[in-house]
């Protein structure tokens, strides 16, 4: 068994479905907390809705590198106004036809195309962004919020590339917000005085697992401890009300 092989076994992104019973083959990929009362999370972010999304991709150029790996984690209040991860939804991702995919980004992520086992469960970029936005959508409404806006660690990437993979696929009713990110790289330079998400991570006090780096999973799950633990500890020393 390659070690690509293992990684992949040990980080399962698998796709994600918006609803999911046991007549349905695919699988929701969830690190669910508890169920809790629902506390909208609309007046906080003036109506913006945060969702942490990473993306792995083919290379740096959102135009005409491979999208290959998606992840979402949505967030919820509990009853004191602390933010918490709720959900985590991830996709792998069919390289679209004629994409370029770079080496030495390959070599970064770990990611191999060819695989059997990826490619089995892999769905093209329309299917994952239809469920994705659905997913989206329904915390939208449940949250009292008009708008998502993404979170990410150096956002502007993420949502470049998903902006383009939205024109790619022609996809109306994008719910993120077109230009507008909140990024925890800020966060953590203000917070803990570092960028590099690995070294933020271990400065807000959580573990940090080098060979599950580069999933989008585990990347967005990270970023989203990340930016509830800042968002929070603000909250309780600082105050917005």
């Amino acid at each position: 068994m390659t070690e690509n092989i293992k990684s992949e076994l040990r980080n399962p992104l698998l796709n994600s479905s918006v609803e999911t019973n046991s007549s349905q083959t695919s699988s929701v990929t969830s690190s669910t907390a508890k169920e809790e009362p629902l506390f909208p999370i609309g007046g906080r972010f003036r109506g913006f809705l945060p969702v942490v999304i990473d993306l792995e991709t083919g290379g740096f150029n959102h135009h005409t590198d491979a999208l290959l790996e998606v992840a979402a984690v949505t967030l919820r209040f509990d009853e004191n106004g602390m933010l918490f991860p709720h959900k985590t939804y991830g996709w792998h991702i069919t390289p679209f036809e004629g994409s370029n995919l770079e080496p030495a980004s390959l070599e970064v992520n770990g990611i191999d195309p060819d695989l059997p086992f990826r490619q089995a469960i892999a769905v093209d970029e329309k299917k994952c962004l239809d469920e994705l936005f659905v997913i989206v959508r329904k915390e939208m409404k449940a949250n009292n919020c008009k708008r998502a806006i993404l979170v990410g660690h150096n956002a502007a990437f993420d949502l470049n590339f998903l902006n383009a993979a939205v024109e790619r696929i022609k996809k109306k009713r994008n719910p993120f917000h077109p230009f507008s990110t909140f990024d925890t790289v800020t966060l953590a330079a203000m917070a803990y005085k570092q960028t590099v998400l690995a070294r933020s991570v271990k400065a807000a006090g959580f573990s940090w697992e080098t060979d599950e780096a580069h999933s989008a999973v585990y990347d967005t799950e990270k970023t989203a401890a990340l930016f509830c633990n800042i968002l929070n500890k603000w909250e309780e020393h600082i105050g917005t009300k």
